[in-house]
């Protein structure tokens, strides 16, 4: 087992700054190479104090611009276009970076796709919904309307 210092944030891990321990190969093989994380040493809790201090005077800035953010994703309906065929499935599946670039073309705010969640894969035009973390205790749901792409 490999101890890591994380410096991003990574679903089912933890945050920046947490301290972690996971097996050899998913630290040389992903966690390190991607920079999500960075090997632990005693020098190195200097780092991770810095880094859940960045972390708190971010999170205090952002709590507010987060709730206001989620007002206007929730309130809005967001339009995907993707390619369908004649009965509406779709060649392929919606997915997050797809979701992301409709809502900066709806004007509501650019997001990162590492935090939007597709509860289940959208593979039809219709109604869907998707949920963003836009902060650590702030989740958005986002009202989707996947339409045909026109030719």
């Amino acid at each position: 087992m490999s101890k890591l210092i994380l410096t991003h944030e990574v679903d089912g891990l933890g945050s920046a700054g947490d301290v972690i321990e996971v097996k050899d190969g998913y630290a040389r093989n992903y966690l390190i190479p991607q920079g999500f994380a960075v090997a632990w040493t005693r020098g190195g809790e200097k780092q991770v104090a810095q880094i859940r201090a960045a972390r708190k005077a971010r999170a205090i800035a952002t709590h507010e611009e987060a709730e206001a953010l989620k007002q206007s994703l929730e309130q809005a309906r967001v339009k995907v276009s993707a390619k369908a065929g004649a009965e509406g499935r779709l060649f392929g599946s919606i997915k997050p970076a797809d979701i992301v670039a409709a809502v900066s073309a709806a004007g509501l705010g650019e997001l990162d796709k590492r935090k939007v969640t597709i509860p289940s894969a959208i593979k039809a035009t219709g109604d869907h919904e998707a949920l963003v973390r836009l902060h650590e205790d702030v989740t958005a749901v986002i009202s989707l309307q996947v339409v045909a792409l026109k030719k």
